[in-house]
């Protein structure tokens, strides 16, 4: 019997192998505390957590690489994101890496899933404090499933072709695979000590939910677009103990990189918060990094929500283009874009952000700059690179983000933001 009771949206339902469900594995758990009330309102407060799973060879080589491993379909608590790391960040995953959920509202079994395996190009800057850490795991790109109580997972090491006196052969997998599931959970209580005002900003400061947008005779420069409404870590539910300490900050603002969560579709904007919550908890306790590494994010319905904590109008150090995260800004749209269009919404809040959020530094949606890279697949390190102002990830490193649909509406974006901007 599963003794897991818990809301949850539905995933794609599949008829499930007959495999008989296993014992959990051993596992490491970051502490889920009992559910209390939250200071500003009567809706519970959870913590979340993350349950990681050791896999196993599925082919019987117990050697360190085996070139199958996974998990057969267990009982675990309750989670809403999949992702899986291992040990060493420089390491890549050449392979095919699947899971499977169970809807805890349903008991249904979901198809089998791809998680993206290529995600290395989202991180810190090779070099830096943060990419140095010794803290820092490859991973794939995490898998939004909603709420669930059952998963399966394969992990499939490429095939390298044979010649006419070798067999083809399989590939070796990263060291220390490791299936992480994350409970989002509730959002986060208020900080105890007292809200300052959003005026001044301060960046350790709490702020409230939802920072107002501006109209255009309130713009702060002459060819800075009005602040959009941007609702904050406080209001997206950020638990502040999770991340590092203090903030790390770049030079200035001089391009925008669009990227993909490449989280999936299958969410409802209500859900945004929860995902972000989600990525956020993936990002520091699964890949080691300082805090969530996107400077904003927006849903499908047009919503901005706050990245990483410094403050939404100074120049908040990133890690989301490798190499190119100096003197940029992360925008991560909720979702996958390689076959799927992004809504319009999501784009004309592109659109809004970038205008409000370069134009603060000067800078003109529809034109170029230079940036210099700190290091990638495309660029070296030291190289002057000439960019458009709003980029997709793809400009600055070899990747498919921000997904084809989303790069091939960025002229859109960019014309939007100038106009914006009175340009």
């Amino acid at each position: 019997m599963r003794g897991f009771l818990a809301s949850s949206t539905g995933v794609t339902c599949a008829a499930a192998l007959a495999l008989p469900l296993a014992p959990p594995a051993a596992a490491t758990t970051s502490p889920t505390p009992p559910v209390t009330r939250a200071a500003a309102g009567p809706e519970a407060y959870a913590a979340g957590g993350t349950q990681s799973l050791p896999l196993a060879s599925r082919s019987g080589d117990r050697a360190p690489g085996a070139a199958e491993q996974g998990l057969v379909r267990r009982d675990v608590r309750p989670f809403s994101l999949v992702g899986v790391v291992w040990d060493n960040p420089a390491t890549e995953l050449h392979g095919r890496v699947e899971v499977r959920t169970r809807a805890t509202a349903t008991g249904a079994w979901s198809g089998w899933r791809e998680l993206e395996t290529h995600n290395a190009d989202h991180a810190a800057d090779p070099g830096t404090p943060e990419s140095t850490s010794g803290r820092v795991r490859g991973a794939t790109a995490p898998l939004w499933v909603g709420e669930s109580d059952g998963v399966e997972v394969r992990v499939r090491a490429e095939t390298t072709p044979g010649t006419a006196r070798t067999a083809p052969a399989r590939s070796r997998l990263p060291g220390g695979l490791r299936l992480e599931l994350v409970d989002p959970g509730k959002a986060a209580p208020p900080p105890a000590h007292r809200a300052r005002t959003e005026a001044a900003e301060p960046a350790e400061a709490a702020q409230p939910a939802v920072l107002p947008a501006r109209s255009a005779r309130q713009k702060t420069k002459p060819h800075a677009g009005p602040r959009p409404r941007i609702t904050t870590r406080r209001g997206w539910g950020a638990d502040e103990k999770l991340r590092e300490k203090g903030f790390v900050y770049t030079k200035k603002i001089k391009a925008a990189f669009v990227h993909h969560s490449d989280t999936g579709n299958n969410y409802r904007c209500s859900q945004a918060p929860s995902v972000i919550r989600g990525i956020y908890r993936y990002h520091v306790n699964s890949m080691g990094w300082r805090d969530l590494g996107y400077n904003f994010l927006v849903d499908k319905c047009g919503n901005i929500y706050e990245g990483r904590a410094g403050g939404v109008s100074k120049p908040v150090l990133g890690a989301h283009t490798l190499g190119f995260n100096s003197d940029s800004v992360g925008i991560a749209v909720l979702g996958t874009y390689s076959s799927k269009k992004p809504s319009s919404a999501a784009l004309k809040a592109i659109a809004r952000l970038t205008a409000w959020k370069v134009g603060l530094y000067g800078m003109n949606p529809r034109g170029k700059t230079y940036l210099k890279s700190g290091g990638g697949n495309l660029y070296p390190k030291g190289e002057k690179v000439r960019l458009n102002v709003i980029s997709g990830h793809r400009d600055g490193f070899a990747t498919n983000c921000p997904g084809k649909k989303l790069y091939a509406k960025l002229g859109t974006a960019r014309a939007k933001a100038a106009a914006y901007q009175g340009r």
